[in-house]
């Protein structure tokens, strides 16, 4: 069964300009998968690095994380918003959530991959992506892949920051992309998909 660890903060920016309920940011996905589109780009692409074990780290309603489980990777959801996680739990109660910020959230193991979909480095609190990436580094294990997918905003989070808090972390970029659906990355777009690795012992 799942379990929630209680650590927030009131200074998140998902906290505070979310508009949505859990289960009505869930029921668009339900709705585009009815009507055909492919609402799975984030599970195919991980799913291209044979990852054992994810750490969804952001995982909201837990649609990532639940398709993951479904195609046999075993899966930690870890969110911020009680009301998001709330959906996910009572969608796949038998899965691992987690409630925490992910500067903070300590999941007690190590994964092969933990991911950061649906633009999780521009929601975090204010002043804390450096260790919010450090601490996604430490649930990696060795050689294990952290991915990100964020909008590049002329007053946000820039690629070229992203890529110098991995590396303080001890990552490297392996791949980046415009799209889970791995279109060739422009400099200067929209939206990034960027692979950074942990480096192998030994």
């Amino acid at each position: 069964m799942g379990r929630f660890d209680v650590m927030t903060s009131n200074e998140n920016r998902w906290l505070n300009t979310r508009r949505t309920s859990g289960d009505d940011y869930d029921a668009s996905y339900v709705r585009r998968a009815a009507a055909g589109e492919n609402v799975h780009g984030e599970v195919d692409f991980i799913q291209g690095f044979n990852p054992q074990s994810v750490l969804d780290a952001g995982c909201g309603t837990g649609r990532v994380a639940r398709e993951l489980a479904r195609r046999g990777i075993e899966v930690c959801g870890v969110d911020i918003d009680p009301g998001m996680l709330g959906t996910a739990q009572q969608k796949a109660p038998d899965l691992d959530w987690r409630l925490g910020d992910l500067a903070m959230i300590d999941a007690g193991r190590r994964f092969d991959l933990a991911v950061m979909a649906g633009n999780v480095m521009i929601f975090v609190t204010p002043g804390t992506e450096t260790v919010v990436i450090a601490n996604m580094a430490r649930h990696l294990n060795a050689g294990g892949y952290l991915i990100a997918g964020f909008q590049l905003q002329p007053a946000g989070l820039s690629i070229e920051h992203y890529d110098e808090l991995a590396a303080e972390a001890g990552l490297s970029l392996v791949e980046r992309w415009s799209t889970w659906d791995r279109e060739a990355y422009v400099a200067g777009g929209s939206y990034a998909v960027s692979v950074h690795q942990k480096p192998a012992e030994g």
